[in-house]
């Protein structure tokens, strides 16, 4: 790889998280955060290179996000996300915050190489995203995947977003757990888990996460997600939301 297709990272070396649960995130080791997720890394790795790269087109086609521009990636971790939305033709620019600079330092690049993403676009920088460190109206689009529900004032983390973005801009919240209307699995039991690896988890329904941006005042849509191909599609439509429940939440700025 050239240096010209690099990303870039930004120091910060008098950053540190406000929340003392953000903080317990940034030192977790990158194994111990995916833990939370996945069995092992290998499951990661197939998630990665199989079911990933199928969201963002799903988004365009199916969703109709427009993606463009300058966006930010909240929460980004190993920034798959961005590397993804790198390679759209319309987007300029991508910042990846996350708490941990150790895990967007040492292991956003791997990713970027593997997903063959157009690193050139993509700035890494340490950032709290109950703060975001950037003026208002700056970016087209906030993203997030999975990370709204480990904040401890997700309203703050909206409000935040909101104010970067730039007028008719959009945040996008992505691979929220959502409880179902049906829960199989029990509550205790999952965070009897999630505990064990040190990360205290918070988890909301659907009329939660709407109340959320509703005190936010950023007008919320929910779009369904569904990856599942030929009849599993159907069934996963059909059961979406009682079952499972997998969706994009879609906040828009008002103004133009």
């Amino acid at each position: 790889m050239s240096a010209m297709s690099e990303s870039r990272y930004i120091e910060k070396k008098d950053y540190l998280p406000r929340y003392a649960h953000q903080q317990t995130m940034a030192l977790l080791e990158s194994s111990a955060r995916l833990a939370t997720e996945y069995a092992n890394e290998k499951e990661w790795l197939r998630s990665l290179k199989e079911d990933f790269p199928r969201i963002v087109p799903f988004l365009t086609q199916r969703c109709g996000l427009g993606f463009r521009g300058r966006i930010l990636e909240i929460g980004a971790g190993r920034a798959w996300l961005s590397a993804e939305l790198s390679k759209l033709p319309a987007v300029v620019e991508i910042v990846a915050i996350d708490v941990s600079p150790k895990i967007l330092k040492e292991e956003a690049p791997k990713v970027f190489k593997t997903l063959n993403a157009n690193a050139a676009k993509i700035t890494r920088i340490p950032g709290d995203f109950h703060r975001l460190d950037f003026p208002e109206n700056h970016f087209h689009f906030v993203v997030s995947s999975a990370v709204l529900h480990h904040a401890e004032n997700i309203v703050q983390v909206l409000r935040e977003a909101k104010r970067v973005l730039r007028p008719g801009g959009q945040f996008v919240a992505i691979r929220e757990p959502v409880w179902p209307l049906v829960r199989i699995r029990s509550r205790a039991k999952m965070l009897s888990k999630l505990l064990a690896t040190g990360v205290n988890e918070h988890f909301y329904s659907l009329a939660d996460y709407q109340e959320f941006f509703r005190q936010a005042a950023l007008p919320m849509e929910v779009k369904r997600v569904n990856l599942a191909r030929g009849f599993k599609y159907y069934v996963n439509k059909m059961v979406n939301g009682i079952t499972h429940a997998r969706f994009a939440f879609v906040g828009t700025k008002k103004g133009r």
